[in-house]
């Protein structure tokens, strides 16, 4: 039996794009995931348990990469951060956004 791989998904509320792409992803066979934001106000604010638990992390924008690197860089040594450069123009679950997040990650997950 195969390993489960671990997502998380970042973006700076929590709230829309990385909380739509836990959403669609939460019952996908092999794979456990997660969701987190960078902002102080995030709904869930990543933090150094999230990274640690995740093989894969996928940003929405190149600024979640720098924040991430800048707060965890250290953390982020052996892990694969993926920009998917999903603007925050999307409200949660929206049908355009659940399109790029599944052609996007696709890849990633094969």
């Amino acid at each position: 039996m195969t390993k489960a791989k671990h997502l998380l998904f970042i973006c700076s509320k929590n709230e829309w794009r990385s909380r739509t792409a836990e959403t669609i992803f939460r019952n996908t066979e092999g794979i456990n995931v997660k969701s987190a934001g960078t902002s102080k106000t995030a709904r869930i604010r990543v933090n150094a348990t999230l990274i640690n638990w995740a093989e894969l992390i996928f940003v929405m924008e190149d600024s979640h990469k720098q924040r991430i690197t800048a707060d965890f860089g250290d953390l982020l040594a052996d892990k694969t951060v993926i920009v998917l450069d999903l603007p925050d123009e999307y409200p949660y679950m929206n049908e355009e956004l659940i399109a790029e997040l599944r052609d996007s990650v696709a890849y990633y997950l094969s």
